[in-house]
């Protein structure tokens, strides 16, 4: 008896062996097709395969699911595939009873409970769970953005990001919010933004007790504490904490001002800016304090003024230890310490350590003075000469205490 020549076929885990035997062996009868016997590992069944199982196994036939038309060489593959559509997820997790379609995906899922990462990362160390998320990370190190946008040319390190990125193009934002029905491209987006209705804020700084609806807000702020500013302008060397701000700042040097006011051809480098400065001109002031019930043009200026009523001075110098309400104050205080002056006049060279200083002062130049009093008419260069100025009509001296020598206190 003739050798058996055996070839094997690894598809979904299973092992089939193809035992190719002589005709005469096989004991065909006269008008049967003549085939091969199939020993199946996977099914521990020894079947004998016609010339159409033939060309399955051989790939010149595939099984084409009838669902969506996707064709696979191997009958198993194409059952594990019609899961998908079947819903079907038979491997469980023995820890937390999450289910899988691929038992891949549970053997990845179970590394989360084990601590397991087997994937690390030759250049920084770090260590991934799967292979593919180690492949995905090493593009960080290696610069490789092999995903293209066609409309724009953009290049991404991810398809998931390219995904994302194209639906600014296509206009599809298929992430609709149930409360509001404002739509978003990503689902991320969505989750943020429904925190507006839920006033859900889970992130919260260890630094100041403060929470925030997302991780990205709680980063940013905590540059605060830590005074990092890793965004620098190429043109000054000044840093900044966001990349929003340098981006602001950088119009300083260029002297781009893209919004301008319809009312009175103002223009601004921001356009939270522009819609700040018309309300001006509408006398619109929708932030009302709850604590004494007074009203602001800007968000801003309310969430300072509420200091008042809490004490909170959450901007702290780490040189002296002083505190301040605002980070612009902490900023300008520190440069007590550096001796940093950026602020200068163009017109006499003097410098400043902050950019309201400046403006005040070239009030000299321009002779501008818009604080005006409101009994007499008299007008000042600063709000502080004002001030002081009105005390002639009200008879109130800097100490509290009145022309009559009695002083006054609030009660």
């Amino acid at each position: 008896i003739s050798k058996r020549n055996v070839s094997r076929s690894h598809e979904q885990g299973k092992s089939c062996e193809i035992q190719h035997r002589p005709e005469r062996e096989q004991g065909n009868q006269p008008g049967e097709k003549m085939g091969k016997f199939i020993s199946c590992r996977g099914t521990q069944k020894s079947v004998k395969e016609t010339t159409t199982q033939q060309e399955i196994l051989m790939g010149k036939r595939k099984d084409t699911c009838t669902e969506c038309g996707k064709t696979f060489s191997c009958s198993s593959s194409l059952s594990v595939h019609q899961r998908i559509h079947t819903g079907e997820r038979p491997y469980g997790c023995c820890q937390c009873g999450k289910t899988f379609t691929f038992r891949s995906n549970l053997v990845h899922h179970m590394r989360i409970h084990t601590g397991k990462r087997p994937y690390k990362c030759s250049e920084c160390g770090k260590s991934f769970i799967t292979s593919s998320d180690l492949s995905k990370h090493q593009r960080i190190h290696t610069g490789e953005r092999p995903f293209e946008c066609s409309e724009c040319g953009k290049t991404f390190a991810f398809r998931s990001v390219l995904s994302k990125h194209q639906r600014i193009h296509t206009g599809k934002r298929p992430y609709k919010c149930s409360e509001c029905g404002k739509s978003f491209i990503t689902s991320s987006v969505l989750s943020q933004h429904q925190r507006i209705h839920t006033g859900e804020r889970p992130y919260e700084c260890r630094e100041c007790g403060k929470s925030f609806s997302s991780s990205s807000a709680l980063s940013h702020h905590q540059r605060i504490h830590t005074g990092e500013r890793p965004f620098e302008c190429s043109e000054c060397g000044k840093t900044f904490a966001f990349r929003s701000v340098l981006s602001k700042h950088q119009r300083i040097h260029t002297g781009e001002r893209p919004y301008k006011c319809s009312e009175c051809g103002k223009s601004f480098t921001q356009s939270s800016q522009l819609t700040e400065h018309q309300r001006i001109h509408t006398g619109e002031r929708p932030f009302e304090c709850s604590d004494c019930g007074k009203t602001f043009t800007y968000r801003s200026v309310l969430s300072k003024h509420q200091r008042i009523h809490t004490g909170e001075r959450p901007y702290k110098c780490h040189e002296c230890g002083k505190s301040f309400t605002r980070s612009s104050h902490l900023t300008g205080h520190q440069r007590i310490h550096t001796g940093e002056r950026p602020y200068k006049c163009h017109e006499c060279g003097e410098s400043f350590t902050r950019s309201s200083h400046l403006s005040g002062h070239q009030r000299i130049h321009t002779g501008e003075r818009p604080y005006k009093c409101g009994k007499c008419g008299k007008t000042f260069i600063h709000r502080q000469e004002l001030i002081s100025h009105q005390r002639i009509h009200t008879g109130m001296r800097p100490n509290g205490s009145s022309e009559c020598g009695k002083t006054l206190s609030c009660h």
